[in-house]
């Protein structure tokens, strides 16, 4: 495991709040010269720790009302075949394949519950393997930090 420090973490924290923070002034909120700052986050994207800077949309804001993960067994034999067919549906967002109840859950976006009524019925249920599937809408979301920046809270 790569060893990283307190600063580091302190910077990923603040980074994850806002990406789009200019160094000059993440510079004078971590009390840090900013020529440092740049050197620690070229570093922790050349050691890979940082993978990419994004943006969050506000999906809500699209027409997007109804999130949904999904729950779906599968004939194990078609397991490619499957999977390619949910990464081009347009509404899937992550496809993960797990351990328990399910072979795969995934995450599914739509403009209402009509919608994700005829995602999961005739675009996912129709792909050919699926045996079962289990919709769990979401009612509310609550992000909290990752464990690891928890208690990187600077002032």
């Amino acid at each position: 495991m790569r060893s990283f420090d307190e600063l580091d973490k302190k910077l990923l924290y603040e980074l994850t709040k806002d990406g789009s923070i200019s160094v000059p002034n993440l510079s004078k909120k971590l009390g840090i010269n900013a020529s440092v700052l740049y050197s620690r986050i070229k570093r922790l994207v050349r050691k890979k720790l940082i993978t990419k800077f994004t943006i969050i949309v506000d999906d809500t804001l699209l027409g997007i009302t109804v999130k949904a993960t999904v729950g779906i067994n599968r004939d194990p034999k078609l397991k490619d075949s499957i999977h390619q067919e949910l990464m081009k549906t347009h509404e899937v967002v992550t496809i993960s394949e797990v351990t328990g109840r399910f072979d795969i859950m995934i995450r599914v976006h739509a403009t209402n519950l009509e919608e994700l009524h005829s995602i999961v019925i005739d675009k996912i249920g129709k792909i050919d393997g699926i045996q079962n599937t289990e919709t769990f809408v979401e009612l509310q979301r609550t992000e909290k930090d990752p464990y690891y920046l928890s208690n990187q809270k600077t002032s």
